[in-house]
């Protein structure tokens, strides 16, 4: 198992350098994969990495007219986000209809989502015995899996600890 994202359990977190150290990946990635992370998918890059809190594509569109002064329409933020899944640089949580930045795009890997109820953090985790258990189970059922995503709700360590709440959550969660 890999460790989880960098969300609010992590103590204190340097989110900063999170989404820096996000974008500079995906921008090497891409340029080793051959394609181009043009300057509008990278903003939508940093938009979802902004927090670890899931973004929907037309809160994204949003931060773009407000913070950008673009005019972008729905189905150009939707090839962006698009683009950003194919290359495996952010994961769609389906239940949530949103999007968060995947922990480690270089390499494929069937994610583990942990879905705090009460401030919407979600935490990524990459554990292979789950994804292990769910093909074998689905083998046995004569079933073929296209993919894999499982989503967990509940309440982060931080919203079950009020104490802990209160020190570096809220600037995590929103940064």
């Amino acid at each position: 198992m890999t460790e989880p994202a960098p969300g609010p359990t992590a103590g204190q977190h340097d989110h900063k350098a999170c989404v820096s150290n996000a974008l500079a990946m995906a921008s090497a990635l891409c340029q080793r994969r051959g394609v181009r992370l043009t300057p509008l998918r990278q903003r939508v890059l940093e938009l979802v990495w902004r927090s670890h809190v899931p973004v929907g594509a037309y809160e994204i569109l949003d931060r773009l007219r407000v913070e950008d002064g673009r005019s972008a329409a729905p189905p150009t933020v939707y090839r962006a986000l698009e683009f950003l899944m194919e290359q495996k640089l952010i994961h769609r949580i389906e239940s949530l209809n949103a999007f968060v930045g995947c922990i480690d795009p270089s390499r494929p890997h069937a994610a583990q989502y942990l879905i705090c109820r009460q401030c919407g953090t979600v935490t990524e985790l990459d554990d292979g015995a789950v994804a292990a258990a769910i093909q074998e189970q689905a083998r046995r059922q004569g079933f073929s899996i296209d993919r894999q995503s499982v989503e967990v709700h509940g309440t982060c360590g931080h919203c079950a600890d009020p104490a802990g709440a209160a020190t570096n959550h809220a600037e995590t969660a929103t940064a």
